[in-house]
């Protein structure tokens, strides 16, 4: 039998978190907050989320032990991360209100029932193919040459993702895949990447953060810029976007929609990520209201709050990289000379050990204008020692 309350819960209450993550650290910090205690179930023994939360329940997303015991704690739980099994979700619903809801995180678990799904609600999308097999990679267009292909599930942060110019290339890249279920989609010429973070309801009230401009190194975001320097007009389009894909999932909850912008300003939504968003941290320091405490709001029935933007914002993001010095010796990063910016606002997550390509942190650089933001994360990736950004 369920138990999802049918109102608001108050603050005082339980709210639960599967996952354990950095994401789940700030979640758990905002809805604290905000009053509520944070209960997360995550397999992990010294995860960033669960040394913070109030409990945590140390078991695997689908021990069904485990789900019972958070859900006879919380009211309403939400997930940190996309891969969270939706089998785990559903099974949680049974239990407390969920969202986002397991259909939908299952339709952003899988490259190819996400593209279905874009493409046939309207959205334009790259070019793809779908790779089941032998067969299809023989069948391989042309067209979609030269191209990327991508594992349909578990890819994230550049992983499960190799270019290929050749059809040869295409059934090389399927075979160290391991023959899973892949899509080919058509290299796309584009001027740059942009992101927009959108909250709903679960009457159907949406609102939108500013629209990101994203860099990426090495497949991993490098550094994301608040406003993006696009048009306004094709800024709205992209919040219009977003907001149309959030309705057509019929969401719950924080979403960010992942676009590429084309040379002739044409939008093509790349990724959808059922959670918040590494693109969306500045909005901790430089909105009234950030993504992680609209998403306690909207998980615990609560009013949302105002995303205005009340500040520039250049996020910088802290791979593991950044503890280890130019021979390969670990260090530990100079934090005073970092914080000596008086623009820069410091996040590390709490992990023990710091590997490279691994997340440990991010710095957004805060400014009254968007030169002042930039000039900062200079001078901060400078301290670091990060390379340079073209975005920059």
């Amino acid at each position: 039998m369920t138990r999802s309350p049918a109102g608001p819960v108050a603050p005082g209450g339980w709210l639960g978190l599967l996952g354990g993550g950095q994401l789940g650290r700030m979640f758990c910090m905002a809805a604290q907050s905000l009053g509520y205690k944070v209960a997360v179930l995550d397999p992990g023994s010294d995860s960033p989320a669960g040394s913070v939360a109030d409990l945590h329940v140390h078991a695997d997303y689908l021990d069904k032990a485990g789900l019972a015991r958070l859900g006879s704690i919380v009211k309403a739980a939400t997930t940190e991360f996309e891969n969270v099994p939706a089998a785990a979700l559903a099974y949680l619903a049974q239990r407390a209100r969920v969202t986002p809801a397991a259909d939908a995180v299952a339709i952003a678990q899988d490259r190819i029932r996400e593209k279905a799904f874009l493409a046939t609600s309207g959205f334009e999308v790259a070019p793809y193919a779908v790779l089941g097999d032998d067969a299809s990679v023989a069948a391989v267009d042309a067209s979609l040459l030269p191209g990327v292909v991508k594992s349909a599930r578990m890819g994230y942060d550049g992983k499960g993702q190799i270019r290929v110019r050749t059809r040869d290339d295409v059934a090389a890249a399927f075979r160290s895949m391991g023959r899973v279920p892949c899509v080919l989609e058509r290299l796309i010429d584009i001027a740059l990447e942009v992101s927009v973070v959108v909250a709903r309801t679960g009457e159907g009230e949406t609102t939108t953060w500013p629209v990101s401009e994203n860099g990426h190194r090495d497949g991993i975001l490098d550094v994301s810029i608040v406003p993006a320097r696009v048009p306004p007009a094709l800024a709205e389009r992209a919040r219009q976007i977003a907001t149309g894909v959030a309705a057509a999932l019929d969401y719950r909850g924080v979403l960010c929609v992942e676009m590429f912008v084309t040379r002739d300003e044409t939008l093509l939504v790349n990724e959808i990520a059922p959670r918040p968003h590494n693109s969306g941290h500045y909005t901790i320091d430089a909105c009234v209201t950030s993504q992680f405490e609209q998403q306690a709001r909207v998980l615990a029935g609560l009013p949302m709050g105002s995303t205005r933007l009340h500040q520039c914002a250049v996020m910088v993001n802290l791979l593991g990289d950044v503890w280890f010095d130019a021979t390969g010796a670990p260090r530990e990063p100079d934090w005073a000379a970092v914080l000596n910016e008086p623009q820069a606002k410091l996040h590390l997550y709490g992990k023990a050990e710091a590997r490279r390509g691994r997340k440990m942190g991010h710095v957004t650089c805060v400014g009254s204008t968007l030169e002042e933001a930039l000039s900062a994360a200079r001078t901060i990736k400078r301290t670091l020692g990060i390379p340079g950004s073209d975005t920059l």
